[in-house]
Order: structure tokens, then C-alpha cells, then sequence
């Protein structure tokens, strides 16, 4: 079998009841066979499905998760009287659909595919297991649109496609069972509310349809259930959550810079550590290094490539892995993880979920994970099976993350999980849902407005903002009503259905909920084709010019209709792409445990490698400043050239500081005719200003208030405008906003225009359009955090606030003093050549380490 379905090793466990043991018996006979006995959680999971229920599956990767909701409806089939003894001779004489497998990413449908058959073969079934995806061939569409295969694994957006079309009820009717995989990947997302609607359709049309999640990160299991199954079936058993009790082992260790700088500064510290790196890979037999971002992944293979350049003559020795590199590019890279050929894969998120990972003996993680969940799944990608010990290295691209590991480690060992918020009632999610139904055979409004409150994201969905949506995908609204384009749906008594031809074609291109940056297609002149890039990136280079992408330097040759045409460089180095989200904020559960670290330091414990390391750090904060009490909030007021600095260190992570910086801004400036220049960091804000700002505590206590804070943050938004551009994501699901054919994109700049031209025409001419709400609700929710900007304020009004005037800038202060200068630097001098400026100044004023 495939490590993606790895059986645990013999263990004693309970025996299932005796009802269940026949059914079971072929299933435990399957393990026997090979020396093996299920776990106690795959026994639990098998007999709950026998029973008829639904449920989620949380257990450490590596377990036998897959096994254990896979194997539920194999024993059912196998129960059956009536099922062949050998498998089909032909595709059309397999069984019909069965099992719907979801998964967030499409190399996860490959890589599952792959497991599922295997059994499939093993066990000799009368089953066909195929993937339908972006990535799937027209020819195999084609067969799939006559025949669907018994199991059929595929993404939210593919599963949403197969609902636009009027047979799809035909089609799906012999369904028995949905899985929906890496369920926490989903849960906190639009993509989750998209599978929470096509749940529901598919539950309405088959009431007996059992659903199952999987996840092996989730700190909020009772809520991710209740969003997988928010309404079961009367007479159906409740849906269960079932845990696999055995804790995986994960060993964290930190690669520790020989020289720690005490004014450090996000990625001072850059690839230097990468010949230390480069020696524990050489004594790894395989490693996966992985990167927050895709920027960070270039650099670090074209770094290892020049320490190691071996590895790239070798056969299969070092290779590149993220969501932009072309898919024949990633699955040979894939298929070099499973048969073991890669030395090392330099790779982002593309490879954090279930890609089958049993070589892999080692895992580097570079920069912080902002997260435990996130270092919890990629250390899970080494000792993939069960008994095993994970292992994870740790490379700090600032001092400040050292930190963050031994907070990390302290999480780990506590086992605690970040938790998954469930989105509430997305309109936009809403109205194309209203379309993709009404294409699919059409709908009467009483009877989808129950089933669409059958999920847990419109449970509350009030009649009033069902009828608006619903009016929305009529009409457009009052201020689209008189353009055809934006009159969507029709309505015969009393049915609606879409009528036009063209609204059908360009709808079900546009179907989905992921947004991003118009993606450029970077090919070689000869043909080949490596990725893509994010076209505000390219457009702003000239032919001749050389930049990094798939682990080469490539010269642009010409940009044309979307695509970058280039060849290979001889030169050395070149610009690294930039792509959007590549600042991930700390978590709260992870913020949290690095405040505590900063206690443990402040009251002179170093007990970690990482803590030792720093040491210098916080004693000249300590020595200069403070280090905060729990209970405290420490502000430090600096004076310089530029004018007066302010900093506020709650310790919260730079989300909920952004929106911290905007309010204290705002308030500030509506206080007194001033200007007010608001940075932030994971670990405070820095507030500048010409003129002087509060230096007494009291006045900071009545600017950090909840009193009026929504009221205040709309104002900022208003005046830095990220609800218009949050309204360019809203408008593309919603319908609005067409992203272009196939081949043939419209630009980002045209996008934001057209969005841009809508908000405008809503504000003036449908001012109670719900999408400007959404719009407005998503800033503060996602991008500012409000909720946890709510809870700080709260938590920082029973707080002592401690205000320190300091002659320097402090080690705490300086990381958030270079980010501005980062963002704002407009000098001749070289950004790195003035930091290293500034700090010999300050370490010539400071007391020797």
C-alpha cells in the first residue's frame, strides 16, 4: 500500500461489537494479511459509517486518517449480497458513483487517487477512481460527462461546475458518502462556505448522504463539525467527532547564528545561515525546506545552489516546489519525493497537506511559522507513519524568531491548536450560488432559502438578505437594472432558472471563490512553459532584464498577451518576484506563548538554546527600556530628527497591530491638526509624527479605548480606501467583475478599475447594496481583526501602562523602525547600507554584550 494509506503497526484495541464484526471481517482480514491491527479510531470511524452516521476524523498525519473514512464504505459494498466477485472488465460496467473525495488542492486529488486505487486493485473491487480538476484532460471530461467513476475525487469549484448543469441530480443520484479532506484547510475560508453549499444541495437531494472530514490540525473540533454536518437527517444517528489518541512526537530543534546582532530586523539575517543548512542537508537523505513564501523559496534554492552546486548536476539532487511553477514541473518533483531521488525540495505551502511523504527524513523550516498548526503539519511531512518521530529544524531569517521557536516548542509540548473561524453568510459566495442553481435545473425561493439555511454559514440568514441576493442575481439591483448583462437569473411562475446562453458560458468560467492577482505565463522561446507570475510583478521590466523564477535566472525576451517570453540567463543573479500574502501574522495562540517567553526573560530565565541566543537582545531592552510585565503594556517615547517616535508593544501579532496603528493614527489626527505615520510588526506599532505626540500615560489610556471603534475604523478605511480594493475580490464572486478567458486574462489594473467604477456607482446609486457591507466587514474582520482588536483594547484597559522615554532606539523598537524605512525608502543610499549605518551609531552608544 501507499504511504498516503499507511496501516499502523500491531496494537491491542477493543474488538468492534459483534453486529459490526462480520461486516468488518474482510476489512480486518485485509490488515491481518499484513501483520497489522486497526487502530482503535479507524474501528470507531468504521462502525459509525456502518451505522449510518456522519462525522470528523481528527488524528496525527501519518495516522490512517485516509484508511479509516475510506474503509467505512468499501466494508458497506462489500456487505452488499449482490456485489461482483472480480473486478469490472470495462469502465462501464464498474459501479456507479459512490464516494465524492474533496480536497483543497489539486495535487492532493492525484496523490489520493493514486492511494484509493491501490486498494481498489488489492482488494480486487468492481470500482473506478479518478480525479476531476483544473488539471484534468479534456478527454477524460469527456468520458466523466457520460460516466462518472465510483469514486471521484475533486475540488470545491469541480464539485460546484458538476452542479450548474441540469442533470446533475441524475448524475450525483447514487452518491452514498462525501469526504472532505484537509477540512481545516477549508473551514475558515469562502472555498468551505462554497462545500457547505453544495453539501447542502446534495443532502437535500439524498437526505441518507453520510458526509466525513479530516484533519490532523484543528483546535476548534466541535465547531469544524458542526459546519461539516450542520443539520443531520431526520432519524440519522448525530454526527461524531473521533479522535486517534496517539500523540505524535515532534522534535524541535533551531540552527543558532554565531553572531546575534542586538538591533535586529526583519531578514537581517537572509540566507547567511545557508552553509550550516546546506551541512545538515548533506547529512539528511532527503529534506523538505520549506518557506512562507514563494519569494523566500527562490532565494533559498538559488542560495543552496550556489553552496552545493553539485546538487544540481547530480541526478535529481535539488529541487524547486510552489504553487506557481508549472503542474508538470511540481509532478516530477513529486514523483521524486515518493521514490526518494531529491536530496533536498525547496517549497512553500504547496506541499504542507497529504502529498505522499514516507521518504522524507527530514524537514527545515525557514523563517517563523506564525503558527503551531502550520509547524505541526509541515514537521508532520518526516516520521509519516505511525511511531514515529517528527523532526524540524528551525533557520531564523531575523534574531527576533528565535523567539518564536522556543515559543513554538512550549506550544507543541502543551498541545494546543490555533482554532478555525467559520466565515458567517458571505453574500457574494451567496449570489453566485443562486446562479450556478439556477443554471443547474433552476429553483423555487421558498425552497432554496431552506435548503441554503440547512449550512451552518446561513443558518442566520434573514429573509430580507436572501430576497436582496436573490434580486441581485435578478436585476442587478437598482443600480444594474437596466443592464442585461447583470439580469442573470429569469423567473417563470414562480421558478428561477438562468435563460441566456452567454450568462451560463461566462459563469461557469468564472465559478469559485479563490482571488488573486492576474498570473502571467512565463515560457521559454522555444515553447516550454515554467509557471506563472503575478502580472504587477513582470510588467515592470524591460526586455533585457534578468530575474529569478523555477530555480533559474531567466531573461525577458518580450511580454505578449499575457505571456513572458524568456530564455536563460547567463548572468548570476536577477530580481526575485514578489507575490501578494506573503506577510503572515502571528497567531494569537503563538503571540501569546512569545509574551510568555519575554516574562521568562524579563525574570532572568534562558533555559532554551534559542532563549541564550537572544539574551543580548532583551538585556539591553531591559538595560535601555523594559522588558513588559504580562499585565502591562510598555510605550516608549524616542525623539529624533524625523520627529517623535511612539511605540506600543501588546504583543498581539501584526494583524491585529495594523489595525491597532490605523485607530491610534486616526485618533490622534482628529485630536489635533497633525500627521501621523503608523507602521507595525508582530510585536508592536510605531506611531511618528513632526510634531510632539501624548507623553503621559493618561492620554494613551483615553485614546485606547473601545468607545466609537467601529465608527473610528471606517473612517480610516474611508481614508486609505482598503474596502474599494477588498470590493475587486467581493465583485469577481459575486459575478460582477468578469477575470477573463482562458488564455486570455484581463489585467489586475482593468480589474481594479472595473470594481473601482461599481463601488462608485453602489455608493451614489444602491448605497444599501450589502456587497459595500461585505466589503467593509472583510477589512475589519480580515485584514484589521477587529474581533481581537476589540478583545486588546479590553484587555489593555484593566493594564498598567508603562511610559519610558528612551534617548535610542531600542532592540524592540528597531525591527519596526526599519520596516518603515523599507516601505518608505526613497534615498540613493541602499536600504541595507543605511541600516547597518544606523545600527554601528546605536551599538556605539550602547554598553559592551
Amino acid at each position: 500500500m501507499s504511504p498516503r494509506t499507511h496501516t499502523p503497526s500491531p496494537a491491542p484495541g477493543p474488538s468492534p461489537p459483534p453486529p459490526a464484526l462480520a461486516i468488518l471481517g474482510p476489512i480486518l482480514g485485509f490488515f491481518a494479511s499484513r501483520g497489522r491491527t486497526p487502530f482503535e479510531f479507524q474501528l470507531q470511524a468504521w462502525n459509525a459509517y456502518l451505522a449510518g452516521a456522519s462525522g470528523l476524523v481528527h488524528a496525527p498525519t501519518g495516522m490512517g486518517k485516509t484508511l479509516a473514512v475510506w474503509l467505512g464504505p468499501v466494508a458497506e459494498y462489500l456487505a452488499s449480497a449482490t456485489r461482483p466477485t472480480a473486478p469490472p472488465a470495462h469502465r462501464d460496467s464498474a459501479e456507479p458513483l459512490r464516494l465524492l473525495w474533496l480536497t483543497p488542492m489539486r495535487a492532493l486529488a492525484a496523490d489520493t487517487a493514486r492511494a484509493l486505487a491501490e486498494t481498489v486493485a488489492e482488494l480486487g473491487l468492481p470500482f473506478t477512481v479518478e480525479s476531476r480538476t483544473g488539471d484534468t484532460s479534456q478527454a477524460l471530461r469527456a468520458r466523466q460527462k457520460q460516466r462518472l467513476p465510483t469514486v471521484l475525487i475533486t475540488t470545491p469549484e469541480s464539485l460546484t461546475l458538476l452542479l450548474s448543469y441540469p442533470d446533475a441530480r441524475d448524475r450525483l443520484g447514487t452518491l452514498r458518502c462525501v469526504v472532505c479532506d484537509e477540512w481545516h484547510e477549508l473551514l475558515s475560508s469562502k472555498r468551505g462556505v462554497q462545500t457547505e453549499l453544495a453539501l447542502a444541495r446534495l443532502r437535500r437531494w439524498n437526505p441518507g448522504l453520510r458526509t466525513w472530514g479530516l484533519s490532523a490540525t484543528l483546535g476548534n473540533l466541535d465547531q469544524a463539525l458542526d459546519a461539516l454536518v450542520p443539520s443531520p437527517a431526520p432519524g440519522a444517528p448525530a454526527p461524531v467527532l473521533i479522535q486517534g489518541k496517539a500523540e505524535k512526537r515532534i522534535d524541535v530543534e533551531t540552527i543558532l547564528p554565531d553572531d546575534i546582532e542586538r538591533f535586529p530586523w526583519a531578514g537581517h539575517l537572509g540566507t547567511r545561515l545557508v552553509e550550516k543548512v546546506a551541512a545538515r542537508i548533506d547529512g539528511a537523505r532527503s529534506t523538505l525546506l520549506f518557506t512562507n513564501t514563494r519569494s523566500q523559496a527562490e532565494l533559498w534554492h538559488r542560495a543552496l545552489a550556489l553552496a552545493r552546486p553539485q546538487w544540481l548536476t547530480a541526478q535529481g539532487g535539488l529541487a524547486l516546489h510552489h504553487g506557481s511553477l508549472d503542474r508538470d514541473l511540481r509532478s516530477a518533483v513529486e514523483a521524486g519525493i515518493r521514490d526518494g531521488s531529491l536530496r533536498c525540495v525547496v517549497c512553500t505551502s504547496s506541499l504542507d497537506l497529504g502529498v505522499d511523504f514516507s521518504p522524507v527524513d527530514q524537514v527545515i523550516q525557514v523563517g517563523s511559522p506564525k503558527g503551531v498548526a502550520r509547524l505541526m503539519q509541515r514537521a508532520g511531512r518526516s516520521g509519516h507513519q505511525p511511531g514515529a518521530v517528527s523532526r524540524v529544524l528551525c533557520v531564523p531569517t531575523m534574531a527576533l524568531e528565535l523567539i518564536e521557536f522556543a515559543a513554538a516548542r512550549d506550544t507543541l509540548a502543551s498541545r494546543a491548536v490555533e482554532p478555525r473561524t467559520p466565515l458567517d453568510k458571505p453574500l457574494d459566495v451567496l449570489v453566485q450560488h443562486l446562479v450556478t442553481i439556477g443554471l443547474g435545473g433552476g429553483f423555487t425561493e421558498t425552497d432554496l432559502f431552506d435548503e441554503i439555511r440547512t449550512s451552518r454559514a446561513y443558518r442566520h440568514l434573514s429573509p430580507t438578505e436572501f430576497r436582496w441576493a436573490l434580486d441581485f442575481a435578478v436585476r442587478g439591483g437598482p443600480a444594474l437594472n437596466a443592464y442585461p448583462q447583470y439580469q442573470r437569473l429569469a423567473t417563470d411562475e414562480g421558478r428561477y432558472a438562468v435563460r441566456s446562453a452567454a450568462v451560463a458560458r461566462l459563469h461557469r468560467l468564472a465559478v469559485g471563490t479563490i482571488t488573486a492577482d492576474t498570473s502571467v505565463k512565463v515560457q521559454y522561446l522555444s515553447g516550454g512553459v515554467l509557471g506563472h507570475i503575478e502580472e504587477s510583478f513582470i510588467a515592470r521590466l524591460s526586455p533585457g532584464d534578468a530575474f529569478v523564477f523555477a530555480g533559474k535566472t531567466l531573461e525577458l525576451v518580450r511580454f505578449r498577451e499575457m505571456t513572458a517570453l524568456v530564455r536563460k540567463s547567463s548572468r548570476r543573479s536577477g530580481l526575485v518576484p514578489k507575490w501578494g500574502g506573503g506577510k503572515t501574522p502571528l497567531s494569537t495562540l503563538l503571540a501569546h506563548a512569545v509574551r510568555r517567553r519575554v516574562d521568562d526573560a524579563r525574570d532572568g530565565r534562558f533555559d532554551t538554546p534559542e532563549m541564550a541566543a537572544v539574551r543580548p537582545i532583551l538585556q539591553l531592552q531591559a538595560a535601555w527600556s523594559r522588558l513588559p510585565d504580562p499585565d502591562e503594556l510598555l510605550i516608549e517615547h524616542t525623539r529624533t530628527r524625523e520627529g517623535t517616535h511612539v511605540y506600543l508593544y501588546p504583543f498581539e501579532g501584526r494583524a491585529v497591530h495594523e489595525g491597532l496603528a490605523s485607530l491610534l493614527a486616526h485618533r490622534l489626527a482628529a485630536g489635533a491638526p497633525r500627521s501621523v505615520a503608523a507602521t507595525a510588526n508582530d510585536y508592536g506599532v510605531e506611531l511618528l509624527s513632526p510634531t510632539p505626540l501624548p507623553d503621559q500615560p493618561d492620554a494613551w489610556r483615553a485614546l485606547l479605548t473601545t468607545d466609537n471603534l467601529l465608527a473610528d475604523l471606517l473612517r480610516c478605511l474611508n481614508s486609505n480606501e482598503l474596502a474599494r480594493r477588498k470590493f475587486r475580490d467581493v465583485a469577481r464572486v459575486a459575478g460582477l467583475v468578469f477575470s477573463g478567458y482562458p488564455g486570455a486574462p484581463r489585467s489586475t489594473r482593468q480589474l481594479q478599475a472595473s470594481s473601482e467604477l461599481f463601488f462608485d456607482v453602489f455608493l451614489e446609486h444602491d448605497p444599501a447594496n450589502l456587497l459595500l457591507d461585505q466589503a467593509r466587514r472583510e477589512v475589519l474582520e480580515e485584514q484589521l481583526e477587529v474581533a481581537r482588536l476589540r478583545a486588546l483594547l479590553t484587555t489593555l484597559a484593566r493594564a498598567r501602562l508603562t511610559l519610558i522615554r528612551t534617548d535610542h532606539l531600542t532592540p524592540l523598537a528597531f525591527p519596526i523602525y526599519a520596516e518603515r524605512l523599507r516601505t518608505q525608502h526613497v534615498s540613493s543610499e541602499k536600504f541595507a547600507d543605511r541600516i547597518t549605518r544606523i545600527i554601528a551609531q546605536l551599538e556605539a552608544d550602547a554598553p559592551p554584550p
